[in-house]
């Protein structure tokens, strides 16, 4: 009994965590793409991040306190959230001057 209850909570907790909405968020030309996008309030979020580049670029927030480098050609998942509603800018550490961006949070 106690077996199938872990593998239910395990279950359980495979679909919620499956159940956040995704949104993509492309790197080309050293500029995000698109440069801002909407996620629902109280609620956690997957971005996944694609660098269509040939060299690397890092996705840095300070508000979201996220971080991650993602090599030329590649791509990454950051998961975010739940968040209040408010505005969460974040860049391309290694191109801030075109690569900008937000994240809206409705």
């Amino acid at each position: 009994m106690r077996a199938f209850l872990i593998v239910c909570c395990f279950a359980v907790a495979g679909a919620a965590f499956a159940a956040d909405p995704t949104f993509e968020i492309i790197i080309r030309d050293h500029r995000f793409v698109p440069n801002e996008i909407t996620i629902p309030a109280g609620q956690k979020a997957k971005l996944i991040v694609k660098n269509e580049d040939a060299t690397p670029e890092e996705f840095d927030s300070k508000r979201l306190n996220r971080e991650k480098v993602i090599p030329g050609r590649s791509q990454a998942t950051i998961y975010i959230g739940p968040l209040k509603p408010g505005e969460y800018p974040f860049v391309g550490e290694f191109n801030e001057s075109t690569a900008t961006g937000k994240i809206v949070v409705k």
